[in-house]
Order: C-alpha cells, then sequence, then structure tokens
C-alpha cells in the first residue's frame, strides 16, 4: 500500500519549483493534497494534473508572511480533510547580490519574513492537529541553513533561522509522536531563482543558475518523498552539501573557497 493513501498534506509554495513537483511525485500515491501558494492560475493547474494522477486536491490562495492566511489555510484544510498529517513548508524566496551593494535595506526583512515566519506561521496552527495525528513536519531549508554562502546574505540568514528554529522544535515535540525533517537543498532549477531580489529590491527577471551540479525540481522532489516516508531526521541533497557540512567544522576556510567558488561559477 501506498505510504500517504488517503493522507491529508498541505504544501506550501505548490504552484512551482520543488512544491510543484513534489505534489506531482505525491499525487499517484492517491493522498489527499492542499495546496498552497499565491498565484491562482498556477495552483489550479498544477492541482488538475494531481486530480488526474489520483489525488484529492483543494487549492487554496495563500501568502505564508500573513498569519491570518496562515491560520486559515490549515483551519479550511483540516475542517475539508478531517485531519492533517503532513505539513510542507516550501514557500520561500532569495535574493542575489552582494551586501556591500545592497541599495533597499528592506530586501533582509521581506525574506526573513518570507523564509522564515511563513513557515513559523503555518507550523503555529498546525501543530495541534499533527499531535492528533502523529504526523510529520517537513521544512525546506537550504544547503545555506548549514553554511555561509556569498551573495545570499539575507538567503542564508532566513535557511539559518529556519534550521535552528524546526532543529528546537524537533527536540520539543519528540514525545507527541509527530517528527520533523529538515530539508537541505543544493542548486536547484526553480522559478525562485529568476525572481531573485537583486540590490534595488526588484527581481532579477532571469535565472543566473547554470551547470550540471543544478538539480532538477523533479529529482529533489523524489529524494524528498522518500526522506518524509521514512521520517529522516535531515535531508542534504548533494555530496558538496554533505562534505560542506563537516568541513565547515574541520576546515573552515575550505568551506570558505568551495561556496565563493559555486557562487562565482553559478553552480
Amino acid at each position: 500500500m501506498a505510504a500517504f493513501a488517503g493522507h491529508s498534506i498541505i504544501i506550501t509554495g505548490a504552484s512551482e519549483g520543488i512544491g510543484r513537483a513534489l505534489a506531482l511525485a505525491l499525487a499517484p500515491q492517491r493522498p489527499r493534497l492542499a495546496l498552497a501558494a499565491r498565484n491562482h492560475a498556477r495552483l489550479d493547474s498544477v492541482a488538475e494534473q494531481c486530480r488526474a494522477l489520483g489525488a484529492v486536491v483543494r487549492v487554496q490562495v495563500t501568502d505564508v508572511t500573513d498569519p491570518n492566511a496562515c491560520r486559515a489555510l490549515i483551519q479550511d484544510t483540516a475542517t475539508e480533510f478531517g485531519a492533517i498529517d503532513v505539513l510542507v513548508l516550501n514557500a520561500g524566496g532569495t535574493m542575489w547580490t552582494r551586501f556591500d551593494r545592497v541599495e533597499d535595506p528592506t530586501i533582509f526583512e521581506r525574506i526573513m519574513r518570507l523564509n522564515y515566519l511563513g513557515s513559523v506561521y503555518p507550523t503555529l496552527h498546525a501543530l495541534p492537529h499533527l499531535k492528533k495525528s502523529r504526523g510529520r513536519i517537513v521544512a525546506v531549508s537550504s544547503v545555506a541553513g548549514l553554511i555561509g554562502v556569498p551573495e545570499r546574505t539575507a538567503y542564508a540568514a532566513s535557511k539559518h533561522a529556519v534550521t535552528g528554529f524546526f532543529d528546537s522544535l524537533r527536540i520539543e515535540v519528540q514525545d507527541t509522536g509527530v517528527t520533523v525533517t529538515l530539508v537541505h537543498p543544493d542548486f536547484v532549477i526553480s522559478e525562485i531563482h529568476r525572481r531573485a531580489l537583486g540590490p534595488d529590491g526588484r527581481p532579477l527577471g532571469e535565472n543566473p543558475m547554470s551547470g550540471s551540479r543544478v538539480m532538477s525540481a523533479e529529482r529533489c522532489a523524489r529524494l524528498i518523498v522518500r526522506a518524509i516516508e521514512r521520517r529522516d531526521r535531515a535531508l542534504i541533497t548533494s555530496a558538496r552539501g554533505r562534505l560542506g557540512r563537516w568541513l565547515r567544522l574541520v576546515a573552515p576556510l575550505a568551506i570558505d573557497r568551495m561556496a565563493a567558488n559555486a557562487i562565482r561559477n553559478r553552480r
């Protein structure tokens, strides 16, 4: 039997990128999917594909930076589906500029609200339901949540916050049956890079990523599904990410050079 057949799963940031790929990867198992994002048209497109694959799907336009919208997402999903078994916190955004070239300092608040508080708010309202179902929390952080990454200071700071929050929450809920899986993708082909904020606070409008080390969203989604099934504590999706985590402790100058080269070469 499929691991998630009949399970109620919420995915934020589900309209594109990793969130979209994850919804499509889960749909053949016939779960009940609640797909949340800000773009209604793209959500409807994903929902239609997921239904064709066998999932029951509800769509809710949600701005995760709004705590009231997050409350409504959780309450409406619990009411319609009767439970919440898995909460996937995937919505996010990034920036791409050196700190000494930043013209609009509100970038830092905007990224922190989206990536960090946009994960905290849904978790706050979903946790009572997850305790009842002995469910799963899946927080999509980043390799940038484990090490420093140049030109992405706001993004790395927000993802370090995500990592710290969910590592702490895991300890708090360890006796409830709720598990926390932190996902740390390396570079993934996604619209998040095209919409990355530049020094003036406006989206770049082009994807600066290239190279063979950039993982597809579909490959990343398959790894995440397996990690959710096993209730893994953490998933680091690349070998260099796993290496970097340990190099940071034993050879910090080496990981600094590795991070600088990755950004310089855009891969």
